[in-house]
């Protein structure tokens, strides 16, 4: 009876167990849907309604701000800005697209692109970033691969390339699908490379544009749906978007005295004040700090079978970085250079690198280069300098 009992007993704490595991990995499914991290870093930055943030330097790609950075989350229309960088350097802006039944068609937001109409890429392009076009990303898409699958691949080729590693594509317009996300993060990476490229920039930043509508009495006026270009100071760019599944998303960006800052806001209720608070803590909290100058003086070197022996080795480039005030007194500088080189050496010749640290973490380095031609010496010159020294 006892061994009975004990058999019984056994037995509902081996199901009970089995009951904890399953609702464990239930509980789980919500991140486990888009593969999303678990763990995420203490948030430090401003109170923002916004599910996931991120605020990152343009130009350094420093992350200032980070809220659930990882997490991946459906990203609704701000796909279009992978959509646009892809236009601008696989394509012609003079491009003559026409426009597809599956473009025309194509639901959502769009410009009212019909069957058989003729557009330039670039009249596309303002078409997609200003008014949001779902028939105009489909468009761009089937004139630079062939079909909308064909350049998602073309999309996640790209992210990779940029970094952005937990993004998946399968669409150019962000249009809900379960395959199809990123991360506040990857969008800030993929954000701040297309703003490094002039004419998304140009695009992106115009508050308004005209594009033609034939068979119409009046051409398509279109009004840039980013509202932050009209009530942020500076602010130059770049994406809203919007589905059911995403919440509200928007990627902004605005540029003061030199330092252009990217905010990501993704499920996002209060996503215009999210994204001036992200800019507003990012402009008062960190200074753009010119840590080397092109042309700066920074080591001497030995030159060997030169007649001036010595020769001064420059800074390749400016190196600039976003720095709170207590983070400047613990920047530090290491030399990848040998301490001499044979002669003769040319004006602009690399011999190495600087790295910079703040405290124990790489930020970036600047080339090495000599500063004048260092000849090589005439094979007397021993000579000569043996009678200099008894003469003197």
């Amino acid at each position: 009876m006892r061994s009975s009992t004990k058999t019984e007993l056994i037995s509902r704490l081996f199901r009970l167990r089995i009951i904890l595991i399953f609702t464990a990995v239930v509980l789980l499914i919500p991140q486990i849907a888009y593969g999303q991290e678990i763990q995420e870093k203490e948030y430090i930055g401003p109170e923002v309604s916004s599910e996931a943030a991120v605020l990152m330097d343009r130009e350094s790609r420093r992350v200032l701000c980070e809220k659930n950075a990882s997490r991946r989350r459906p990203i609704a229309s701000t796909t279009k800005i992978m959509t646009a960088i892809l236009a601008i350097e696989e394509g012609d802006l003079d491009d003559t697209v026409e426009i597809s039944e599956r473009a025309a068609h194509t639901g959502g937001s769009s410009v009212w692109l019909e069957a058989g109409e003729e557009k330039t890429l670039e009249e596309l392009l303002y078409g997609l970033m200003l008014r949001s076009g779902n028939d105009a990303a489909v468009a761009i898409a089937e004139h630079l691969s062939g079909s909308v699958e064909e350049f998602s691949k073309m999309m996640n080729r790209k992210a990779r390339e940029i970094g952005a590693k937990k993004t998946s594509f399968k669409n150019p317009h962000g249009l809900h699908h379960e395959e199809h996300y990123s991360t506040a993060y990857d969008m800030a990476l993929i954000t701040s490379y297309a703003m490094d490229n002039s004419v998304f920039y140009q695009i992106s930043s115009a508050p308004w544009a005209v594009i033609s509508w034939p068979g119409h009495e009046w051409d398509r006026v279109l009004r840039n749906q980013n509202k932050l270009l009209d009530i942020y100071q500076g602010a130059d760019g770049v994406k809203t978007g919007w589905t059911t599944p995403a919440g509200r998303c928007f990627v902004g960006s605005a540029t003061r005295e030199g330092t252009q800052l990217v905010a990501v806001v993704l499920n996002a209720p209060d996503m215009w004040s999210d994204t001036e608070k992200l800019l507003d803590w990012g402009f008062s909290e960190y200074q753009r700090e010119k840590l080397i100058s092109q042309g700066q003086f920074l080591k001497t070197i030995e030159v060997k079978k030169s007649r001036e022996e010595r020769a001064e080795i420059v800074a390749m480039d400016d190196f600039y970085y976003p720095l709170k005030q207590e983070e400047k007194d613990k920047i530090r500088y290491s030399f990848s250079l040998k301490e001499s080189y044979p002669a003769p050496l040319e004006a602009g010749e690399v011999l190495g690198e600087i790295n910079i640290y703040l405290e124990e973490e790489n930020l970036g380095s600047v080339k090495l280069t000599v500063k004048e031609d260092v000849v090589r010496a005439p094979f007397y010159e021993p000579l000569r300098k043996f009678f200099l020294k008894i003469i003197n």
